[in-house]
Parts: structure tokens; sequence; C-alpha cells
């Protein structure tokens, strides 16, 4: 059976002395890399006090991104094993849960032993941790063969090749490292690995793309908003992807200029990276100011179906459901999302993604919002998404989340975080403006101005820490 790492040799067989990885520290060759994986393999722990002992099943991986966090990485799946990754600056006990099913966990300062051998399951490639309603993390079991599936998909859309350098932007708990890190490694193509320091100053970035040639970048749509600000980006940029969240037009309009192609994508980590791809340097937006997910990659189907599974009249909204390759194996633990798993009644495996959208005319998918965020207002449907796209596409706004609250008589009502584009923002202008575009009972009853929006380690705006608001109107921190 192939595997990530059967693929990541053939690479290593073909050009073992191409630019493989590098970090601000060091390099290593396609040869090098193979070395050092095998090497960190070597030294990992024997069970020999258990009786005979066929190799981990899941390894930790908690390291600062580097040469050896991708050697490291490529160590576990060498051995038949899935690496669970978490970054050093994720909360302890989140980190302890994560890690709690382990064999070991690989950090920068050597191998933690843990106390249990964790079950292993054939072909696992690795476990991606995201929330759970139960309010523990669940698990998103991901195979080999949906990671290649993957990098078939991204090859036949984006045709990586040696000489291609791809930036690696994300944090390694979300599916855009995936991306990074195997489409360019199972391509012949070189990773490029920023500091911290880097990533976090957007014109040492900027230069660091530079300097070293990058070709390929992968990230959230605000990692492009902030390339947008800055109004001219590295002459050696070829691609620009966008996954995640919303792409707005806005968010790229200067960048449409520079001659480079843009692509807004669409996939939970339930499917492996993308379940759709859509190019929109050279497209006009939506009416509400954002991109269409396009059409489904190599290897994938989607279709907009009802409650009971069955397909809408073209043009309705329903449930974008997934079928294909990337459908990953399910959650650990098991948990009530597991159900979103489900089987066709003709046999065929269907990711039911929870998300709303519809097909245009022209065949792309439009998504519209989750199937749960829809809030009822003086007795009227209300979607969170609606409003924040129309301030979204208010010139003096850089970007809007709006929430839902509850009062203490159970009546729902609507706040708006907003952050201004420049100093000149009049709070007064952007609400009169948006009463011309929502019905009375859509306007947020409370508003906050932010120097800027609370993220998570993933990279999205993280709405459990925006400032909470008493419904006399009182806002706190």
């Amino acid at each position: 059976m192939k595997t990530i790492f059967s693929a990541f040799a053939e690479q290593v067989a073909k050009q073992p002395e191409a630019l493989a990885v590098m970090d601000e520290e060091e390099a290593l060759t396609y040869r090098e890399l193979d070395i050092l994986a095998a090497e960190i393999a070597a030294d990992f722990p024997k069970r020999t006090d258990e009786g005979e002992y066929p190799g981990p099943a899941r390894v930790g991986i908690v390291m600062n991104h580097s040469v050896r966090m991708i050697a490291s990485i490529l160590a576990v799946l060498r051995q038949g094993a899935a690496y669970v990754p978490a970054e050093p600056t994720f909360p302890t006990e989140r980190k302890r849960f994560m890690m709690a099913d382990c064999d070991f966990v690989i950090t920068d300062d050597g191998i933690q032993i843990q106390s249990n051998p964790a079950a292993r399951v054939d072909d696992l490639a690795y476990i991606l941790y995201t929330s759970g309603t139960t309010g523990k993390p669940k698990g998103v079991m991901v195979t080999n063969a949906n990671v290649l599936h993957y990098v078939a998909a991204f090859q036949n859309e984006f045709h990586p090749v040696p000489g291609d350098w791809m930036l690696q932007h994300s944090v390694c708990s979300f599916d855009i490292f995936v991306e990074e890190v195997f489409t360019t490694l199972l391509s012949g193509a070189t990773l490029c690995i920023p500091s911290e320091e880097t990533k976090n100053d957007m014109g040492r970035l900027m230069a660091f793309i530079e300097r070293n040639g990058v070709t390929m970048l992968s990230g959230f749509p605000y990692l492009l908003l902030e390339m947008n600000k800055l109004g001219r980006i590295p002459r050696s940029l070829r691609l620009l992807i966008s996954g995640g969240d919303v792409l707005r037009a806005r968010y790229i309009d200067r960048l449409r200029t520079q001659g480079v192609h843009i692509y807004n994508t669409y996939g939970p980590s339930e499917t492996t990276v993308c379940a759709s791809y859509y190019r929109c340097d050279d497209a006009e937006p939506l009416a509400d100011g954002t991109f269409p997910v396009g059409k489904a990659v190599k290897g994938v189907q989607i279709e907009i179906l009802n409650e009971d599974l069955q397909p809408v009249a073209d043009g309705e909204t329903g449930e974008i459901c997934i079928f294909g390759n990337g459908i990953a194996l399910g959650y650990t633990p098991p948990v009530p999302e597991q159900v979103h798993f489900t089987t066709m009644p003709d046999g065929r495996r269907v990711y039911r993604s929870g998300d709303l959208g519809y097909v245009l005319p022209d065949g792309n998918i439009a998504f519209l919002h989750r199937k749960d965020t829809q809030v009822m207002i003086y007795g009227k449907r209300v979607e969170c998404e609606e409003v924040e796209n129309v301030l979204c596409e208010q010139p003096q706004v850089e970007t809007a989340v709006v929430t839902p609250q509850t009062d203490s008589d159970g009546m729902t009502f609507l706040v708006a975080y907003i952050v201004p584009r420049s100093e000149r923002f009049n709070l007064d202008t952007v609400k009169h403006a948006t009463e011309e575009q929502l019905a009375s009972f859509m306007m947020p009853e409370f508003w906050k101005v932010m120097e800027c929006m609370p993220m998570t380690p993933n990279g999205k705006v993280d709405r459990k820490a925006l400032p909470q608001v008493r419904k006399e109107g009182c806002l706190y921190d």
C-alpha cells in the first residue's frame, strides 16, 4: 500500500540533492531530510518490558516550527504511526488532553514517554483536534490515503514542481499545515519555514518571501488582507490560496492587480484540507461581496441536499454534503458529531458539513453560512453572517463580527464588533448605511469598536474572547 512516506521516498530517489526544507537556521536536501527522519525514528522508545512491541501507533508532536519538526513528522510516518500535532503555546490542559492517547510525545527538549500504549488504526496518518460540542476537543482521524488523495487534487489544480517554494505559515493543528507540508514534499518542491518573529511582522515576512523566492502561499483570508494593504507583494509569488474563512473581494482588491493567481477554497478538516477550489483573481464577487467556493476538487463530489439527504432543486439552499476520497475515518474520542459521517442508501459514504449553500447557474457552489447560526429576533429569523456581510462592505470598516447574545428574559439581541479602516472612522455613518440595507430587527443593538479582533491559535476570530455585553449597554472586557 502506498503511504505518505513511500511517496516522499520516491522524491528522495528522484532528486536527493534538491533542497527539501529550510528554516532561518538550517536547510536540508531531500537526502539529508530522509537521513534525519531515520535518525529520529531510531531513537523512538521500545517497550521491551511489555513483550514484543510492534512500534508506536500515535506520536505527539509539540515542537516549534523548524526543519527538525518536519523531520520528526516524517519519522513518525516512516514507522507507520500517526502524528498528533499541537503548538507549544497551547494551554497545558488542552495539550494534555490531545496527547493522552499517544505512545510518546516529541518535543524540542526530547521524547516524553506516556503511560499507556495507544491503539493502532490501520493507515492512520494524523489526528487534528478541533472544537467539540461536548466542551472537549474532538480529534479528526485522517489516513495516508486521504492525504495522498489531496496531494493529487492539489497537483491537478496548482501544478507544484521542483523549483517551487511553499511558505510554511500555518499552525500545525490546522489542515492548511497539511497542505503546506505534504503537497510540497511529495511534489519535489521546497518548504520554507520563517521564524515566529518573522511571521508576526508583515514587513519581515514579505522580505523573507522575497529573499527566498517563495512562489506559493496558503493562509486565512486575514493574511491576504494584510498583504493587500501593502499594495505590492514579492514578485516571486505565483499563487495565493485562501481558506478557513470567508474571502471578501475587498480583501484582495489590490492583490488582484499583481498578476498572481488567487484561489478561494472550502473544505472541513473532516474531508482532508479542501473539497472545492475557485479562482477569483479574474472573477467577479457575488452580490454580498464574497466569492463562491467553486467546484469539487479531483476525487471529490459535492451535492446540495435537504435534511433527508435528498437533492434540492437547482439554485435552492441546502446542506453542503461531501463525498469521495477525502472523507476521514471519523472522530476520536467518539462524540455526538460522529453522526455527520453517514452512508447513503446507495452505499456511498458522505460527510454532512453542517454548512448551507447553493449551486450557481455556472455550476459553482456559493457558501452561505452554518446551519446553526440562525437566530430568532422578535419572532423573525436572522442570520448573523448576513449582518456581518453588510458591515464588512462598508468603506470605513476593516472587518466586523456579529454575535447573538441573550438577555435575562431569554430574548436574543445582536452585538457588532468593528475594526475601523482608519482613524477617521465614524460609527454613526456606518450605522446609517447599515440601516439602509437591513430590516430594523436585523440591526445590532450594541456596537463595540475594536483595535483588532482576538484570534485563536489557528488564526480564526476568537469569538469567545470578544468583550461581553450587559443588556443595559455597559461593555466590559
